[in-house]
């Protein structure tokens, strides 16, 4: 109860209740100065070693049987990759078991247990969703304007100026059409090189001129600790002044009525310190953001469900898209340094899952919420260009192996650590079973051999990796505009068979990149800091079969062992096929030509490629001035 208490004496700060915090001037007295006047807010650095002054243990009520269903999941996950790994454990007793057959079978557990585990997930949201229907379902609510002021913050480092000042541009106008101009201000927060800093300064005050909210630009002069720090300067310099903030990406896109109602949603619940919304992906032009637009459409909607139904009130947070209690995340987010002198230190790169996790532990309860529409982002478009954001995701995730035991985090939010370390770790760990079931198969002593003893592993295998489509397939009819949207059945059908397709080419390919990832930051290598590339239409071949040269040779090693008829070989030849075409096929994935001949042949289609074509070059969809429903999952 002193918690409860607690929750409702901090949650509905507002100006009129301080006046020591200055207040921004109101639209109709908008000046056009770079920043507003500063309102400075503390934001001390945690120790992560000691529980914080005033935390409290259990501070959540909780809603639904959370422990029930979290029980659900690792114990069902346990089982399967105990029944899996005894099967295929069965031919090794043959020849006598030695610490070598032991280590083959707790690698084939973990690693099935994994996929096991995404496979319930997906199961449990299928279920939610037959039981609860689709949100298009949920009968809409007029929109209710929030009282309190929302800071709507953009870091950049050097991006291309026009394509994010026209993202910006289209939520300024549409926080101005639901009547919340006086209610949002938009911070521009540049970590850009100087190079840059005409082009960005020059699209700020274009953007200024007849806005009715206030937008605002600031550029660091010394970029400390990425994106984290960059939220971290404007907390201590703005953040006393606004009650809310919403952080986005540089190529996020929200609607101004899906900002509005988050903000009264959280205004309305006083214990609730971070909403996180799952972004659709939009503005894909290569085979490979289609790819990705496609797949996230129909698998999103039952993946997204499974995640709120167990994550509840320690859910997670993505680093943009999502709307933030300012004073909670200054008391609780202040992230510090880790050792350098020791392997993985340096800024906490991964920094949104570790804040929730800081959320959580002093008492805040972190939801995600689902959205039918309003919160979008871009995805990379090519596999190299996604293969280098991804390694800088690496090694912020093996950093949070270092943080497992810090004081005071919530047991699930360890877990969510763990898991987004695992999630690049199975990648070496994949290629080691490869190469241990390849060994066991060379040293058996007898003719006949079969790693594999029974077919219903293999179908138990297939049922694990295909279930989460199969699940999201079946909670299709539940929502006939999103299989409108999809192109029908039919259309369905052909793009879930060649997404499978790519999928299984591709899988190689990444769990060799990330192998080869993890390797580098081992030896210390530190990941840089380079712009994205948001937009590219086709690669040149030759730097492909650089990047992708270790790819090859050990493809062609596999390919070549088949041929000269190594025993047990054969059944690498999905894994040989995928690295020997890998040139081929980032070459193929990165052409906005072969993604537009797919789309208009109905394969890969998203609403994503409704919007595109509605839309004028370079503008914002017409359906971004339409007002989302969401629910926020209640445990």
């Amino acid at each position: 109860m002193r918690c409860r208490e607690r929750h409702e004496s901090v949650s509905l700060y507002r100006p009129e209740d301080d006046p020591r915090r200055p207040t921004p001037p109101s639209s109709g007295q908008r000046t056009k100065s770079d920043l507003p006047p500063e309102a400075p807010l503390d934001m001390p650095v945690q120790d992560l070693r000691r529980l914080p002054p005033g935390g409290v243990e259990e501070p959540i009520g909780y809603v639904g049987p959370l422990v029930q269903r979290r029980l659900f999941l690792i114990v069902g996950s346990f089982l399967f990759g105990l029944l899996a790994a005894q099967e295929m454990f069965t031919p090794l007793r043959s020849d006598g078991i030695d610490w070598i057959d032991a280590g083959f079978f707790l690698l084939f557990f973990g690693l099935f247990a994994w996929i096991a585990f995404g496979f319930l997930s997906a199961v449990a949201g299928l279920f939610v969703m037959l039981g609860r229907g689709p949100l298009e379902s949920i009968r809409r609510s007029p929109l209710v304007l929030p009282r309190a002021r929302t800071a709507v913050l953009m870091p950049i480092y050097n991006e291309e100026v026009g394509a994010v000042f026209r993202r910006l541009r289209s939520m300024v106008e549409s926080v101005e059409k639901v009547g919340a101009a006086d209610r949002f201000d938009f911070f521009v927060l540049s970590d850009s090189h100087e190079s840059a800093y005409a082009r960005e300064y020059l699209a700020f005050r274009r953007l200024t001129e007849g806005a009715r909210s206030g937008v605002y630009y600031r550029r660091r002069q010394q970029n400390i600790a990425r994106k984290p720090g960059n939220i971290a300067d404007w907390v201590r310099r703005f953040g006393g002044a606004y009650d809310f903030m919403l952080v986005l990406d540089a190529d996020s896109l929200m609607t101004g009525a899906a900002m509005a109602r988050l903000a009264t949603a959280m205004e309305a619940r006083p214990s609730i310190a971070l909403l996180q919304t799952v972004p659709q992906l939009i503005n894909g032009h290569t085979m490979f953001a289609r790819w990705h637009q496609f797949a996230s459409a129909l698998y999103g909607p039952v993946a997204s469900a499974g995640l709120r139904w167990w994550s509840g009130t320690e859910s997670t947070f993505w680093g943009h898209n999502a709307l933030i209690r300012v004073r909670a995340f200054a008391e609780s987010c202040g992230l510090p340094e880790l050792p350098e002198n020791s392997l993985l230190g340096g800024h906490i790169m991964s920094h949104d899952m570790v804040e929730a996790a800081l959320l959580r532990r002093r008492g805040w309860a972190v939801h995600m919420v689902a959205m039918p529409e309003g919160s979008y982002e871009e995805f990379p478009p090519t596999m190299i260009d996604h293969s280098i954001r991804d390694r800088r995701w690496c090694q912020g995730n093996l950093q949070h192996l270092r943080l497992l035991g810090t004081a005071g985090f919530h047991w699930v939010n360890r877990l969510q650590l763990l898991m987004g370390a695992s999630a690049y770790l199975t990648s070496p760990l994949w290629l080691l079973l490869i190469g241990a079931a390849i060994f066991e198969t060379l040293r058996a002593d007898f003719d006949g051999y079969v790693l594999i003893s029974s077919g219903w592993l293999l179908g138990l295998t297939l049922l694990m990796l295909l279930g989460p489509k199969v699940a999201a397939l079946l909670s299709l009819p539940l929502d006939r505009d999103l299989l409108r949207q999809l192109g029908g059945w039919r259309t369905v059908a052909k793009g879930t068979l060649l997404e499978i397709l790519i999928s299984v080419v591709m899988a190689p390919v990444t769990m060799l990149t990330q192998t080869f990832a993890i390797v580098d930051i081992l030896r210390g290598r530190r990941s840089g800091w380079s712009p994205q590339r948001r937009e590219v239409d086709g690669l040149d071949f030759l730097e492909i079969t650089r990047f992708y040269r270790w790819h090859i040779l050990l493809g062609l090693a596999l390919t070549a062992a088949m041929v000269v008829g190594i025993d047990g070989m054969i059944w690498t030849l999905p894994v040989a096929v995928g690295l020997v075409a890998s040139p081929a096929t980032v070459w193929l994935t990165a052409r906005s030509d072969v993604g537009d001949w797919l789309v208009r042949r109905g394969w890969l289609l998203s609403p994503a490629d409704h919007r595109h074509f509605e839309a004028a070059p370079g503008e914002p969809p017409a359906e971004l001035v339409l007002g989302p429903r969401f629910a926020i999952a209640q445990g």
